[in-house]
């Protein structure tokens, strides 16, 4: 009886193993679900792709596939510019933007850079402001301000027209082509224009008689008239001494005399230079009257 009972099997375990429990609780943990469910997908899903891009046909032919796509998305007719609109500037100043900007129409929308284009025409020295759209109808409207000259410097380089900034706007080839402007002259003057066109409105009664202001040392200027008269203004308040010298001539026509010059530089002590003839003249008159 004893040796039948010492061979009977043990009973098994109905307890899972240790590791089989540790699978159990990671299968019923919420991440490792959606590893499973999504994220095994995702890696059998990328290396089956990586595995198909690695042939470069293959890479290439999907490349052309979109780029041909592409292309026939963007030049489709309502996507197409057939010409360029420039308002606000004269045919010069048209000619000058067409030739900055070449664009070989018509052009596909997609392919125009609009800021690119505005910043390369607000380059032009004649442009003060520029707006660049695109219009219904395929047009790429270019609304220009330009800069508009009001005098003239007279440089190294010649006859050459400022706005009131000082910018140059180009040469001008005769005095007489632009006889409603203001002739300056010396160093620096076109940094000084805005003060300049106050000098010139304030010599308005000199009328015609008027032939340029000049910059003197980059600190003062000079009122240039006919009959090689010159009036010295002050480095301050300069047009303030004008609008005296003017005053003073309604009052006493010196300017219509044999004067060279009215020195004004110093505002305490103004001078009056008379021409050689008329200083020979006045000690002439001196020496008979014998004073």
């Amino acid at each position: 009886m004893r040796s039948l009972m010492s061979h009977r099997p043990a009973a098994s375990d109905p307890a899972p193993s240790r590791w089989a429990w540790r699978m159990q609780r990671l299968m019923l943990t919420p991440a490792f679900l959606l590893m499973l469910r999504a994220g095994v997908p995702m890696a059998l899903t990328f290396l089956a792709g990586a595995w198909y891009l690695s042939d470069d046909g293959r890479r290439q032919a999907i490349h052309d596939t979109v780029a041909e796509a592409r292309a026939s998305f963007e030049t489709r007719p309502e996507f197409m510019v057939q010409l360029m609109a420039i308002d606000g500037g004269d045919d010069a100043l048209a000619e000058d933007i067409r030739e900055v900007v070449p664009l070989n129409f018509p052009v596909s929308s997609f392919d125009l850079d609009l800021v690119e284009i505005r910043k390369t025409i607000a380059a032009l020295a004649p442009v003060k402001t520029v707006g660049v759209r695109i219009r219904p109808g395929g047009i790429l409207q270019v609304d220009v301000t330009p800069r508009r000259p009001v005098a003239i410097w007279r440089g190294r380089k010649g006859l050459i027209l400022v706005d009131i900034t000082g910018t140059h706007l180009g040469t001008l080839p005769k005095r007489m082509d632009r006889p409603d402007l203001m002739v300056i002259a010396g160093e620096g003057a076109e940094a000084q224009v805005k003060e300049a066109l106050s000098l010139y409105r304030a010599a308005a009664p000199l009328g015609g008689r008027l032939r340029g202001i000049v910059r003197m040392g980059a600190r003062r200027w000079d009122v240039v008239l006919d009959r090689g008269q010159r009036i010295l203004l002050p480095e301050t308040d300069a047009v303030e001494a004008l609008e005296r010298v003017i005053a003073l001539d309604g009052a006493q026509d010196i300017l219509a005399r044999d004067v060279v010059r009215v020195d004004l530089r110093l505002g305490t002590r103004p001078t009056l230079q008379m021409s050689e003839q008329a200083t020979a003249l006045w000690w002439d008159i001196k020496q008979f009257s014998g004073q």
